[in-house]
């Protein structure tokens, strides 16, 4: 209920500055040539009306933290000592209550009286916050209104607005990337404290022992089992997506006719929009059964759970990131790239292999470099289908696991996550990182290779 009130405030404070602003501009344009156009006036005292609220929210955001933790030192009993579990426990249960997602067990009669104090009182200082706002927001309005003239460079102040917020975006985007780096590497640093960067690395047994103490580490951690079966669905999943994909982007752009174009992207593309879960499902009752059963016909063995039912589910699956992006960059080529080549005696596959693939490379790279990146990171699909077995081995008959399954073990359940056996979940992400960051690499030197010609 709070949010939609802030939400309506805003939206309200917003409307009435922009007119406001939009009517003082009108006036002054009837005395003499303004500098800014009207609508560069409204957003200017629009911005002015806005803007403190938005900073009072921001600030409640980042403090109300500390009002509440006051707030509740207060209700608690004298007997519960500050810094003590007790404390915490007490202190996490009067927020549940407060919020109305309730406690385990029967709530004391003076947890249920703390807890609904805790709740009018975080409403009471939210309300007062949103009221304070909207003064402060009125004052704005009214200042900037009233400071409007003819010469007021609304154009500049506004677009100077807007540029500061694309800087704060992209500096958030930068800051949020370097974050998830720096989180994985300060506790990778710690995973390697209790085993050795040369046997994760290295190692070709994967078999974490779950000790009872978070200071040692007991079993095997060699990741190279989890590498070979990433790489192994992933390639599998690529030579199933990278043909039909790629073949069927052509075939809609080149040879196919409008209608009957318009008609299959949109069926293609459907397959982008099916959950996992839903893949994983298929593969297990239907695809799984499938392969073995076609592997008892030819003479040989194939489990239905397997690095090669996960590869080929999670190919169908990445299909529409290469057919539906090669599709559009194929396009977007000249047509008079084309047409010269076909003028100069060339066949249409001669035309389409020579001139239109080669002048695609750049977006179509960039699509298969989506498409991997999507198998790499799957997850539902080789819980499902892969058997979910960190054994080394080379055959994709069998079962396998891949890192994003090991991460999402490691990380759930009771573990200790300063324990070595979560901790490993970050040496695992940092490791995708590095592999992904290296297939990025890889791609832009071959587009900056094969581009060339056509710059």
């Amino acid at each position: 209920m709070t949010s939609v009130l802030i939400a309506v405030l805003v939206l309200a404070l917003l409307g009435i500055a922009y007119s406001q602003g939009v009517s003082r501009s009108r006036l002054l344009a009837g005395q003499t040539r303004l500098h800014s156009r009207p609508q560069y006036h409204g957003a200017l005292v629009a911005l002015w009306a806005v803007l403190p609220l938005l900073v009072l929210l921001l600030v409640w955001l980042l403090a109300s933290g500390m009002a509440q933790d006051w707030y509740i030192a207060s209700q608690l009993p004298v007997e519960i000592l500050p810094g003590t579990t007790e404390y915490a426990s007490a202190a996490a249960r009067l927020r549940n209550i407060a919020s109305g997602f309730g406690v385990a067990g029967e709530a004391a009669e003076w947890e249920a009286t703390a807890g609904a104090a805790l709740a009018q009182f975080n409403t009471v200082l939210m309300l007062a916050i949103v009221a304070l706002g909207a003064v402060l927001g009125v004052v704005g309005m009214l200042y900037m209104r009233s400071r409007l003239t003819a010469r007021t460079r609304a154009r500049n102040h506004v677009e100077a607005f807007i540029k500061a917020a694309l800087i704060f975006c992209s500096v958030v985007a930068i800051l949020t990337t370097v974050g998830i780096v720096v989180s994985l590497v300060t506790e990778t640093v710690r995973f390697f404290t209790f085993v050795s960067p040369f046997e994760f690395f290295f190692g070709t047994v994967w078999n974490p022992g779950y000790s009872t103490t978070s200071n040692e580490a007991s079993g095997s951690y060699g990741m190279l089992p989890l590498l070979v079966g990433t790489v192994m669905i992933s390639l599998i999943a690529m030579l199933v997506a990278l043909p039909v994909g790629l073949m069927s982007a052509i075939w809609l752009t080149q040879y196919a006719n409008p209608k009957l174009r318009n008609a299959i992207k949109p069926v293609i593309e459907i397959l982008a929009g099916i959950p996992t879960i839903v893949y994983g499902f298929f593969a297990l009752v239907t695809v799984g059964p499938a392969l073995s059963g076609l592997g008892d016909v030819l003479g040989f063995g194939i489990n239905a759970t397997s690095a090669l039912t996960a590869g080929i589910v999670m190919g169908i699956m990445i299909i529409p990131f290469i057919s539906s992006l090669s599709d559009d960059i194929i396009r977007q080529v000249p047509r008079t790239m084309r047409d010269g080549s076909l003028g100069l005696g060339a066949t249409k596959a001669e035309t389409i292999r020579m001139v239109i693939v080669p002048a695609a490379l750049p977006g179509i790279v960039g699509a298969i470099l989506l498409a991997v990146s999507r198998a790499i990171g799957e997850t539902m699909i080789v819980v499902l289908a892969a058997g979910n077995a960190p054994i080394l081995r080379f055959d994709p008959t069998e079962p396998t696991s891949t890192f994003t399954v090991t991460i999402v073990t490691a990380l759930t359940g009771d573990a200790d996550f300063a324990s070595p056996q979560s901790l490993v979940a970050f040496a695992l992400g940092l490791t995708l990182f590095v592999i992904t960051l290296l297939l990025n690499i890889g791609a832009l030197a071959i587009v900056r290779k094969y581009r060339e010609q056509y710059e």
